[in-house]
């Protein structure tokens, strides 16, 4: 998986950790598209803060993961529930999962 992909998702499991600044600025850059001259032009900082703040943003999202794991977990149930032969059951387990 690329790097990219793999911090979209741990957003999506711990961007409410994240300070109001570093939501803005990763959502701006990963999920928008945004270059990091626009957003320090939107946001009348530095492109070297905009660049800081993702930078610090990526590492927290890998931190958060490295000590909760939360994604990892999720991809392993979700695997031993894919591999259920019950489809009833598989069904009901996949419904609590989302």
């Amino acid at each position: 998986m690329e790097q990219r992909d793999l911090l979209i998702i741990l957003y999506d499991y711990y961007g409410e950790l994240l300070s109001n600044d570093n939501k803005k600025y990763f959502e701006d850059y990963y999920f928008d598209n945004l270059s990091l001259s626009e957003i320090a032009e939107n946001n009348n900082i530095s492109r070297n803060a905009v660049h800081k703040h993702i930078k610090s943003t990526e590492e927290k999202l890998m931190f958060y993961e490295e000590k909760l794991k939360l994604y990892e977990k999720d991809r392993n149930v979700r695997e031993k529930v894919s591999k259920i032969s019950d489809e009833r059951l598989k069904k009901a387990v996949e419904k609590i999962l989302n």
